[in-house]
This record gives structure tokens, C-alpha cells and sequence, in this order.
């Protein structure tokens, strides 16, 4: 089993573009926004300068019963939604569960939870604190409760990388099945944190747009006069399968995960290298482990935040490794920023995209200047062109880097 192909026979989202996988992807290509003014929302009764979000379009919460819902943190909600419609679309595999792992990565973990029970702890005291605080807030817990759902007992990992997380669940998972611990992985990324706090702490550190005017045109990666991301949340899960296991049970494939590279910085704490060394690493990991020359990718799903130096030093990264006639889409400038769970619904559009051989459009670029100094081609239209390997890109804060290739079978 050492050295499987890896192959993706699930897919599952929760996003605010849509309620599930399909309804995000029709959203995407659409070129809609999931993005709105949350002062009357999850940002309610607090003066705050950012008030536009990214939340799910469909309340995690409405998929399940109220007692369940109420012992868990927003995230884990999610988590859990998107893992049902991922392994749902699986076909529900039969496996042995001592070959079943689990790795939802997730920035943040259950800041929503941390943050009420503080506030009941002042106002009510010890004796109000929910017995299912710690649970409830622990960043291993969304993983452990998919682990608890499918029986997953081949282990239960949770990467905490932040803006990277989801992909570099991903990754491990892969790693997982390829060295032989694993026939199937549930992998994915999940974040629940629009809260006052995270909006304040994000706004001082100058990563979140100030942007005043129309939510849907607030994010705008690569656009010249971008300034910064807009916070999304959600979650997406994938079902990860040896070839072997999932042509013996006649499961449908998505798409091959070909390649994974990760590399670190070691630069700074927000900071992408200058040089752009880490992230070029990563990708040039993954197109070895796919076995793939660069002319080979069809596409780059860039990890395109928004912000000023993010965008610029990524843009340099690919047009180092493909040149500058790549084309590029950047899926945030609909969904906002998903943190831990960015990483894993960007693999998912790599997925759709490969599977239904389309490049989904960059919004707000359509009247817009991209920035001069940006030399790729940015996709601002759909495009429906063949797709035999794109690549997704996720760095996140501590210079972590993750890349990710699909590519279809055969």
C-alpha cells in the first residue's frame, strides 16, 4: 500500500455562498458574493469599524436537533455538516475503522464559545459556566467529533496553522493513506470566527478592509486598490480513499490528489517571506510529488487574501515557478477569508474544477484595475476550458505554506 494514489470520492461544504457543495460551486461560478453586513448579525452590539462578513449562508445549526446543537461550538457545527455531505457523496464507504483517520485543521478552534462563557463567567459566576466549556472550545474537538460520527480510529489529527490549516489536513491525509496507516481520510478545515474580538484584533494588525461601501465588493484580491480580507466562516471536508479501496468498493472519483508540498518561512509572525522562498518551495514540492512540470497545471487557485503585501508576494511566487502566463483565480474575493477552513474549500473548488473543467471567475476585478505591478493572468470571467491539474495554494501566519494538485484519472 506504501506510495497508493490518492484519490478524492467525497466533498462537503458549508460556506456563505451556499448550504453545501453544490450551492457553493453554482454560487462561485456565478460570480455572486457571499459576502454582508453583519452589524445586525454576529457582529451585533458592539461599535466596531468592519462590519462586513462572511458568514454561512445556511445556519449550521438548522441541520441538526437543538440539544445537539447547543453542545456545540459553531465550528464543530459546521464540521459536521460538511462532513455528512462529504461522506454522503462518498457513498458511505464501508471500511475497517482501525484504516479510518480523521484530520480537520482549524485555525482558531471554538473562539465563539470561549468568548460567551467568559462573558457568563462575569456576569453569573462559576456556576454558570457550561460543563461543555472546554469541549466546546478545544481545537482538536471538531476533529474528534468526526472521528466519534464514523468511527475513525486509525487517528485524529488536528493541524492548528492558521490561514493553512484546512490544506495542510489535506496533506496529512494523504500522507496518512501513502505510507500505508490509512485507506480512507476525512479531511478538511472548519472556522467559526466573526466575533467582535477577532474583527478588532484583525483591524489593528491592518489585514481587514476597511472597505465602507457595497459588502459584495468589499473583498478584492489583486485589485489595485485592495486593502485587506474580509473574514469568512464555514467548513469543507473531502473523503480521501487509496485508489485500491475505492475502486474495490466501485466508488466514483472526483479527482486524484497528485502532490502536496509544505514549507516554512521562518521569517516573521504575519509576514510572508519577501523573497517569497517558503512558498515557492511548496509548490515546487508538490509538482515533484505529482510528478509534474510546471506547463503541466492549468491553473493556480491562489490563496489571494486581499491584502497588499499577501497578494504581491504570492503573485511573485507563481509567476517564479509558471511565469506570468498562468491563469489565476481567486476564490476569496466571493467567500471572504475562512482562516482554517479556507485551505479545504479551495481544495474543494480545485476538485470541481478539475472534475467539471472550468476556472471560476475573480469578482470585483470585472471594472476594475488589477494592480500593475501583478503580472499574471487573473481569470475575472468563467472560463470553460480543460483542466487536467490545477494547483491550490494556502499560506497562513508563521509563514506556513501548503500547496495542493489535483489532477484527474488517469
Amino acid at each position: 500500500m506504501n506510495g497508493s494514489e490518492v484519490v478524492v470520492t467525497g466533498l462537503g461544504a458549508t460556506t456563505p455562498l451556499g448550504g453545501d457543495a453544490a450551492s457553493t460551486w453554482a454560487a462561485l461560478l456565478a460570480g455572486e458574493s457571499g459576502l454582508r453586513d453583519e452589524a445586525e448579525g454576529l457582529l451585533a452590539d458592539v461599535a466596531l469599524p468592519v462590519t462586513i462578513a462572511g458568514s454561512m449562508a445556511v445556519d449550521p445549526a438548522d441541520r441538526m436537533t437543538p440539544v445537539q446543537a447547543r453542545r456545540l461550538d459553531r465550528s464543530q457545527q459546521a464540521a459536521l455538516v460538511a462532513a455528512a455531505e462529504a461522506w454522503a457523496d462518498a457513498g458511505s464507504p464501508k471500511t475497517d475503522p482501525d484504516r479510518l483517520a480523521a484530520a480537520i485543521g482549524t485555525g482558531i478552534g471554538g473562539v465563539r464559545t470561549l468568548l460567551q462563557q467568559d462573558d457568563v463567567l462575569e456576569s453569573g459566576g462559576v456556576r454558570r459556566v457550561s460543563p461543555r466549556t472546554v469541549p466546546m472550545l478545544m481545537p482538536n474537538g471538531s476533529a474528534a467529533l468526526v472521528s466519534i460520527e464514523y468511527g475513525a480510529r486509525a487517528g485524529t489529527y488536528s493541524p492548528v496553522s492558521a490561514c493553512s490549516s484546512g490544506a495542510e489536513a489535506i496533506a496529512l491525509g494523504a500522507r496518512l493513506i501513502r505510507s500505508g496507516e490509512a485507506d480512507v481520510v476525512i479531511a478538511g478545515g472548519t472556522e467559526a470566527a466573526i466575533t467582535p474580538l477577532t474583527i478588532a484584533g484583525f483591524v489593528q494588525a491592518a489585514a481587514l478592509s476597511r472597505y465602507d461601501g457595497d459588502p459584495a465588493s468589499a473583498s478584492r484580491p489583486f485589485a489595485a486598490d485592495r486593502d485587506g480580507f474580509v473574514l469568512g466562516e464555514g467548513a469543507a471536508v473531502v473523503v480521501l480513499e487509496s485508489a485500491e479501496h475505492a475502486a474495490a468498493r466501485g466508488a466514483r472519483v472526483h479527482a486524484v490528489l497528485a502532490g502536496a508540498g509544505i514549507a516554512s518561512d521562518a521569517y516573521h509572525i504575519t509576514a510572508p517571506a519577501p523573497d517569497g522562498r517558503g512558498q515557492i518551495t511548496a509548490i515546487r514540492k508538490a509538482l515533484a510529488q505529482a510528478g509534474l512540470a510546471p506547463g503541466d497545471i492549468s491553473h493556480v487557485n491562489a490563496h489571494a487574501t486581499g491584502t497588499t503585501v499577501g497578494d504581491a508576494a504570492e503573485a511573485g511566487a507563481i509567476a517564479e515557478v509558471f511565469g506570468t502566463d498562468i491563469p489565476v483565480t481567486a476564490p476569496k474575493a466571493s467567500l471572504g477569508h475562512l482562516v482554517g477552513a479556507a485551505g479545504a474549500v479551495e481544495a474543494l473548488i480545485a476538485v470541481l474544477s478539475v472534475e467539471h473543467d472550468v476556472i471560476p471567475p475573480t469578482r470585483n476585478l470585472a471594472n476594475a484595475p488589477i494592480d500593475p505591478d501583478i503580472k499574471l493572468d487573473i481569470v475575472t470571467a468563467r472560463r470553460d476550458v480543460p483542466q487536467r491539474a490545477v494547483l491550490s495554494n494556502s499560506f497562513g501566519f508563521g509563514g506556513q505554506n501548503v500547496s495542493l494538485i489535483f489532477t484527474k484519472r488517469g
